[in-house]
C-alpha cells in the first residue's frame, strides 16, 4: 500500500513521546522543500519519557523497511508504514507528520 515518504521535517516521536530527527537526511532529493529521509540514516532521539524504570529512555532510533522500489542515492527511501527500532529498547519509532505529495510502496 502506497505511503507518504519522510523528509527531514517530519514528525517522528518514539513509543514514549521523545522527539526524533535524522541526522543524515540526502539533500539531493527534495520533498516540500526538505530532504529525504533513507534507510542509511540513523536518527537521534531527544525528550524520551522512559523514566522512573530500570530500562534507559530512548538515544538513537533507526528505520529498517523501507519502500521497496523508491531509491535515493541507492538506498530506499523512508515511508510512514516502514519499520523502525530504536536503542536501547527495541521499541518503534511513530511517524506523525510528513509531507502527502510524495507516495512510495
Amino acid at each position: 500500500m502506497p505511503a507518504p515518504l519522510l523528509h527531514l521535517g517530519a514528525t517522528v516521536l518514539c513509543t514514549h513521546a521523545g522527539q526524533a530527527t535524522p541526522l543524515a537526511p540526502f539533500p539531493r532529493v527534495l520533498l516540500s522543500g526538505q530532504p529525504a529521509v533513507t534507510l542509511a540514516s540513523p536518527y537521534a532521539v531527544a525528550g524520551c519519557a522512559l523514566t522512573g524504570t530500570p530500562n534507559p529512555p530512548c538515544v538513537t532510533g533507526q528505520w529498517i523497511v523501507g519502500a521497496a522500489r523508491v531509491l535515493a542515492g541507492g538506498a530506499p527511501v523512508v515511508t510512514m508504514m516502514g519499520q523502525s527500532t530504536c536503542v536501547p529498547t527495541g521499541t518503534p519509532m511513530m511517524p506523525v507528520v510528513a509531507q502527502t505529495r510524495v507516495l512510495a510502496t
